[in-house]
């Protein structure tokens, strides 16, 4: 590893040709490596890193190995700016992130702005795609899509009380308003909407305000670690609400620190990739080296799947003929199955669908399709 700066938005250098090439495609990864959601940005990381060892292997991409160059932007958008500014000095043509839709919607301006692709395998913002960036793209589905499946579960509870609580993030409360925009639409208006500080330890005032609303349901816009604390003190002062989240909590940390106290809770998630028949060859070399390809790991591999498939449809490593081959409305044949992109640079075709989190036979928390 080559380290190029020594700030918490680190750039490291990292070649993954077997072998020196004359000519090279460069492509980084923008992604909290560190800090609160360091997690997510070591699924992004496993996965882009695995593509780009599994392209090189068999020549890279129309002749040429991909070196990637990994930007640490620890969830806050001024480091995703500094990070994209490096990324762009390193000359890389192609980028994979950012993980927060507010680190993402800063820095795709400046990958648009100077021709870099750009693909975010979990920035659900609709933001981001609704300002008509020619070279900004994801493989995940976005809050208006999974905002749409929440509401109607939560609408089908009838007479139930529904709260709706948000971490203030991009994410958080752009979920949280769109789940609640859908349900008023059905008629089902809550009885707390409210919002607490991402990182706290102590969410004993909501918990509070949650049980004097005598909600039945709530709905959590934010991250796996908050939900946990939040569902694990709601239990502890005696509050049996059920919790109702976003893809956010798709995490083992959202167990890890809500304890028992996460069963029972549903989430909104795309169908699980590592199931799918056409990532079955990759999960198995993840889980070859002790990688367990969760949630946006096979998002960002499919991420890099398509960049190749681009340049090679393209005949091109140009990233503006790349872009108008994923506006063709050309097929991806991906880990995630097959991907097309509509005029906005979204997938079309969102599965998202309800999880619950229970308890396996092995003693471990994790989630599991509704009804299956």
């Amino acid at each position: 590893m080559l380290k190029l700066c020594a700030l918490p938005a680190l750039l490291i250098a990292l070649s993954l040709a077997s072998s020196p090439a004359a000519a090279e495609v460069r492509i980084g990864l923008a992604a909290p490596i560190t800090g609160p959601d360091a997690v997510f940005g070591a699924e992004l990381r496993n996965g882009v890193e695995q593509a780009v060892l599994d392209i090189n292997a068999k020549g890279g991409i129309l002749g040429q190995h991909m070196v990637l160059t990994i930007g640490d932007d620890v969830s806050d958008p001024k480091r995703g700016v500094a990070v994209a500014n490096k990324l762009l000095a390193a000359k890389v043509s192609l980028v994979v992130g950012d993980f927060n839709s507010t680190v993402t919607l800063p820095a795709s301006e400046i990958y648009s702005d100077h021709a870099i692709l750009n693909i975010t395998p979990a920035s659900t913002n609709p933001q981001i795609t609704e300002r008509g960036l020619d070279f900004v793209f994801r493989t995940c589905g976005r809050d208006d899509e999974q905002g749409a499946v929440a509401a109607k579960f939560l609408a089908a509870q009838t007479g139930k009380k529904i709260a709706i609580v948000h971490d203030k993030t991009t994410y958080g409360k752009g979920l949280a308003d769109e789940t609640r925009q859908r349900l008023l639409e059905q008629g089902v208006k809550d009885v707390l909407y409210d919002a607490v500080d991402k990182g706290e330890k102590d969410y004993s005032a909501i918990v509070a305000r949650i049980k004097a609303a005598s909600a039945d349901f709530v709905y959590w816009g934010g991250l796996a670690t908050e939900a946990g604390l939040i569902v694990r003190q709601m239990r502890d002062q005696g509050v049996s609400a059920v919790l109702v989240a976003g893809d956010g909590i798709a995490s083992d940390d959202f167990a890890a620190a809500g304890g028992d106290a996460v069963q029972g809770t549903f989430m909104t998630f795309p169908i699980d990739p590592r199931n799918r028949p056409e990532a079955a060859d990759m999960v198995k070399e993840f889980r070859a080296r002790g990688i367990n390809p969760e949630a946006y790991t096979l998002y960002a591999y499919a991420a890099v799947q398509v960049m190749q498939q681009a340049a090679q449809a393209a005949d091109s490593l140009d990233p503006a003929a790349m872009a108008k081959v994923m506006h063709s409305g050309m097929r991806f044949k991906t880990a995630l199955g097959d991907i097309t992109y509509d005029a906005k640079g979204d997938i079309t075709q969102p599965d998202y669908a309800i999880f619950v989190w229970k308890k396996g036979a092995d003693g471990k928390m994790d989630y599991d399709r509704l009804g299956q």
